[in-house]
């Protein structure tokens, strides 16, 4: 997600407020905007099967940052006091590559917004919302494809690391405010080259808002969140160090520096929560794909191993198809893999970022 936004990583200065343990989240206020804050997302994922069988996965994004001041306060109405971007991409068997649009605008104008109270992120026609009895909806439309899907509750919301306070890296303050609702029962329309079929599946919202997101040493991150068969619902991630340098030669994505800080939850079925510390997760690749767009090579197969009360237990993770990646080159953003994928007993999604160039946040 945040491989979108520059503005969402390294030392945050005033007058944005600190992320800091002893949040209390309450709803639907932090479903809605926190316009304070350095920058947030509501980012939703999901699989689904269209009507002819086919497997889709799809993703919808929408960014709010707040750019910071300048020396001099602006009075103008042109000012940027809060700017929104959106990402949406399809992953549909049938195409065997990824589909993906991006729109970005300031806020006010009529062009973009997203609500305090509730859930309401609008960017032109792509909005995100929460609807009177519950549901969230997204409508996407690009050149290539449209989304029009709804999205139905069915477990409660998950808090992730210390009540919804989820670290990132070494300081404390290296953070986000960080929930999540899995399994959400998903219906609606796909629309590929301008052919409609209807589709039901599963879907993810992950939602964070952070003023100082990556420590400096960061490079990029691993992330997949995971709805699983039997109600059970698994996020993972771990964030990557920058590789000491070889005489300027990489070997790929083994050749890295380390994990920096490593974290998740795993729900099970019975609702109760384990959150990982760094040491219990590891991602281990398992297969590489390397674009023929850009020349990075992206472990777009891994091993996910967590350890849970019963023990160590390990998830595969393989992609829908290897070409998922995300190539926003043209509109000044970053490229990053982010992707639909199967694991034993479930399925769910993987983002992959700083593996085609390091991210300069």
């Amino acid at each position: 997600m945040l491989a979108l936004l520059a503005l969402a990583a390294g030392p945050a200065s005033s007058p944005y407020p600190v992320v800091g343990p002893g949040i209390r989240l309450a709803f639907p206020g932090d479903h809605g905007a926190h316009p304070a804050y350095r920058t947030e997302w509501w980012y939703v994922t999901g699989s689904l099967k269209a009507a002819d069988g086919r497997a889709i996965g799809f993703q919808i994004t929408f960014f709010r940052t707040r750019p910071p001041p300048g020396p001099v306060a602006d009075p103008s109405a042109f000012a940027p006091a809060q700017v929104l971007f959106a990402h949406a991409a399809l992953s549909d068997s049938a195409v065997g590559h990824i589909l993906h649009g991006e729109r970005a605008a300031r806020a006010g104008f009529g062009l973009a917004g997203a609500k305090v109270g509730d859930a309401d992120v609008a960017l032109r026609d792509w909005t995100f919302r929460r609807l009177p009895d519950g549901r969230f909806a997204g409508r996407v439309q690009t050149g290539d494809f449209a989304l029009d899907l709804d999205f139905r509750p069915t477990q409660p919301v998950l808090a992730e690391g210390e009540d919804g306070y989820s670290r990132k890296g070494p300081r404390p303050e290296q953070a986000s405010y960080y929930y999540s609702i899995p399994h959400l029962a998903t219906t609606g329309t796909v629309t590929v080259h301008g052919r409609s079929t209807r589709v039901a599946g599963e879907a993810w919202l992950d939602r964070e808002w952070s003023s100082d997101y990556l420590a400096p040493g960061a490079i990029g991150w691993d992330w997949t969140g995971l709805n699983l068969d039997d109600g059970a619902a698994l996020m993972a991630f771990r964030i990557r160090r920058k590789p000491t340098p070889r005489s300027g030669v990489s070997r790929g994505p083994q050749d890295d520096g380390g994990v920096l800080w490593a974290g998740g939850s795993y729900r099970a079925p019975d609702g109760k929560v384990t959150r990982f510390a760094p040491a219990d997760v590891r991602f281990t690749p398992a297969r590489t794909w390397r674009s023929p767009a850009t020349g990075a090579v992206y472990p777009v197969a891994q091993w996910l191993d967590v350890h849970l009360p019963g023990g160590l237990r390990r998830f595969p993770l393989q992609p829908l198809f290897p070409d998922q990646e995300l190539d926003s080159r043209a509109s000044d953003l970053p490229v990053y893999w982010e992707g639909a994928v199967r694991t034993t007993g479930g399925r769910g999604y993987l983002e992959l970022t700083g593996y085609a160039a390091p991210l300069t946040m």
